[in-house]
């Protein structure tokens, strides 16, 4: 039974984790809930319905292009393109009645309670859709009704007397009616999205594309009012024309049915009529261009009777030439309906083209905004170096450092940013950026993950340019370096005394500023810096973490753990300060050992020699004068050989013993034997203990 309420509570956890957009978790049901405005769900939804929305937007205009000419003085109507087009609307219109749906659970912030922060949520469901009804509803249900659908399907074909005006005019009404609310719509939704995200579009190309979006919405809805209108001057002329011919007695006379491609009946009657009639020529475009006036491209470029294809691209070139030209090519009559749509070509071009401009400006400079800054930063720094005379060389290295930071932060700084966070985020994201570096360092590897993560806190990053020198032997230490990438040189004169030079290259996962550490754990450490025992210089462009010197003091106060054996013993190994050292103890002992094996070897060749002169005196012979006395002076010349070998031995063993005991004492002669080797004085080891014990 405890395992049953164990895999409950446990499937509960994951049904809340995944609706945690909502109030009431798992206490009511999904419909019964209540939204947050600003959650992940409904963020996303707004998107959602925004994007559904401009296409309902784009969607809408074309029923304009619906009717079409079907042949001599005849318009048809389009079902094909309407059956596609309601499809497309049904859909877009479960999409608007969801969202009423949801504004009736979308929890809203208290008027009264934004005093302070972001207000109180209102979360009572009667009050929620109160507010509702009395504030958007409307508006709402007036885009989401689907009337063209209605008109198209419904009414149209209950219609038989005057179908074509009835047709373009009804459908021309509903759309114009229903935009309206649409358009409205649109704004409180963008500027919601904006509110809870920041803005619409998350990339600055990105802004720049949905601007120029709406621009070539606007295009897309001129091109098709100007269609519509074009089709209407054409039909008010046939109709005109029609009415002149029924008043004469030639038969056969003009018939309002004749214009209607769907309800012509007699059709013998149509083609006499079509063979007397002056319709047809008196209503042309091309012999009459002033009487269409804006209109007559519609017809002379015979678009009324082209697929819908090329027909809607045309006119959308003409909404984009009208608006980019602020309808300077726009050509009217003396139609007053005209001629006031010219003057809002004109406005709309004018208010449209400028905002496009001006949006798609402010968005590229967005994208171009840092690296103008640094522009203007280099050519001041350039002004600078020039005013103050600086040398070439000088003014290289300060090129180079100013180019290779720009390339690896790109204007932007870190350190601000980071400062500006809360300190839980800040230390994830330092963990993030520099957990896998730092590790990357073999005497951090030996620490664990809450040494680390107080470090890392505490990294900042450091660039060097080529031969930057880091620091100088001599000269307070008040940072360690990490080495990321990037090669250092690290060499030492031990103080500056003749004869001694140490070099070694640091690479990526080295370190120097070692010194800093024995300061930092020493519990009575002095106020002053460690001075440098090495002169640190960057050979390539280096990339690496600075922990300064009060951040490590203070990590290595709080943190016990640094205190250890272990870390002792890394450091002791990966330091290179200790490796030189411990080099130049062994050089230096083993040089002892090969001067004490000398005198060692020395003093037996000596004893043997002393050893071997009695044994040559009991072994002359009284009888052979002459062979004794010169084997005695042969031997004679071989041991002062032997004792002239032995005192010089001597004379150098003292002299190396007294260079030793000078060099421990620090007192050095001033003439001084070439054969002695300059001792490097043992670096101070580090209290790993002290506190250790104190705790």
């Amino acid at each position: 039974m405890k395992k049953a309420d164990d895999l409950y509570e446990t499937y509960k956890s994951k049904i809340i984790a995944k609706t945690s957009f909502l109030i009431y978790y798992g206490e009511k049901p999904w419909w019964h809930q209540i939204l947050i405005p600003g959650s992940d769900f409904v963020n996303k939804w707004n998107y959602i319905f925004f994007s559904t929305h401009l296409f309902a937007l784009f969607l809408d205009p074309l029923y304009f292009f619906l009717p079409g000419i079907g042949g001599k003085v005849c318009m048809n109507m389009d079902y094909t393109l309407a059956t596609c087009i309601t499809a497309w609307r049904l859909s877009v219109d479960i999409f608007s009645a969801l969202h009423i749906a949801m504004k009736f659970r979308t929890a809203y912030v208290a008027p009264s309670s934004r005093v302070f922060g972001r207000g109180e949520l209102v979360m009572d469901q009667r009050q929620i859709a109160m507010r509702y009804l009395r504030t958007d509803f409307v508006i709402d249900l007036a885009a989401a009704l689907p009337l063209p659908e209605i008109v198209i399907w419904y009414l149209i074909p209950k219609r038989q007397d005057g179908a074509a005006a009835f047709h373009n005019h009804a459908i021309s009404l509903v759309i114009l009616l229903q935009y309206i609310p649409r358009v409205i719509i649109i704004f409180p939704l963008n500027q919601r999205i904006v509110n809870t995200t920041g803005a619409v579009a998350k990339t600055a190309w990105a802004g720049a594309a949905y601007n120029l979006l709406l621009y070539i919405l606007a295009s897309h809805v001129l091109g098709a009012i100007w269609y519509l209108f074009a089709f209407e001057r054409q039909y008010t002329c046939w109709k005109r024309e029609c009415k002149k011919e029924q008043n004469l007695t030639d038969s056969p006379s003009c018939n309002q049915e004749f214009l209607d491609c769907s309800s012509i009946v007699n059709k013998m009657n149509r083609r006499a009529w079509l063979a007397v009639t002056k319709v047809l020529t008196n209503c042309d475009a091309r012999d009459n261009p002033l009487d269409f006036g804006m209109f007559a491209d519609a017809f002379t470029s015979k678009v009324a009777s082209v697929d819908f294809t090329e027909k809607y691209f045309y006119c959308l070139w003409f909404g984009l030439r009208g608006l980019s030209s602020y309808g300077q090519s726009l050509v009217t009559s003396t139609y007053i309906g005209e001629t006031l749509f010219s003057c809002f070509v004109c406005l709309s071009g004018l208010v449209l083209f400028s905002q496009l401009i001006g949006n798609i400006q402010t968005y590229l400079q967005s994208t171009s905004a840092r690296l103008e800054e640094w522009r203007v930063k280099r050519r001041d720094t350039e002004e600078w170096m020039r005013h103050r005379q600086l040398p070439p060389d000088l003014q290289d290295r300060v090129r180079r450092f100013v180019q290779y930071k720009w390339l690896a932060t790109k204007g932007v700084d870190e350190e601000d940013i980071l400062r500006s966070l809360p300190l839980d985020l800040r230390r994830q994201i330092q963990r993030h950026l520099c957990l896998a570096l730092v590790r990357r360092v073999p005497f951090f590897s030996q620490m664990d993950d809450q040494l680390l993560d107080a470090i890392c806190e505490r990294l900042v990053s450091s660039l060097s340019t080529k031969d930057t020198y880091i620091v100088r032997e001599g000269d307070p230490v008040n940072e360690m370096l990490f080495v990321i990438r990037g090669e250092l040189e690290s060499s030492t004169t031990n103080g500056g005394r003749s004869g001694f030079f140490n070099c070694i290259t640091l690479k990526a996962g080295d370190f120097c500023g070692e010194e800093l550490l024995t300061w930092a754990l020493i519990p009575t450490s002095p106020l002053n810096l460690p001075s440098s025992t090495r002169t640190v210089k960057s050979l390539t462009e280096v990339e690496a973490f600075a922990l300064r010197a009060k951040d490590l003091k203070f990590v290595a106060k709080q943190f016990k753990r640094l205190h250890s054996k272990k870390l002792q013993h890394a450091f002791r190994y990966y330091s290179h300060q200790w490796r030189s050292w411990g080099a130049c103890f062994i050089q230096a002992a083993w040089r002892r050992y090969k001067r004490k094996k000398l005198a060692e070897e020395l003093a037996i060749q000596e004893n043997l020699y002393y050893m071997q002169l009695p044994d040559d005196d009991i072994n002359y012979e009284d009888d052979a004068d002459y062979k004794a006395k010169e084997a005695a002076n042969s031997a004679m010349d071989t041991g002062v050989q032997h004792l002239q070998a032995t005192i010089l031995a001597s004379k150098f063993a003292a002299n190396t013993r007294r260079g030793v005991v000078q060099k421990v004492t620090g007192v050095e002669p001033a003439s001084s034997s070439s054969l002695k080797m300059p001792k490097l004085f043992k670096p101070n080891e580090p209290d790993f203990y002290s506190n250790q014990e104190d705790g």
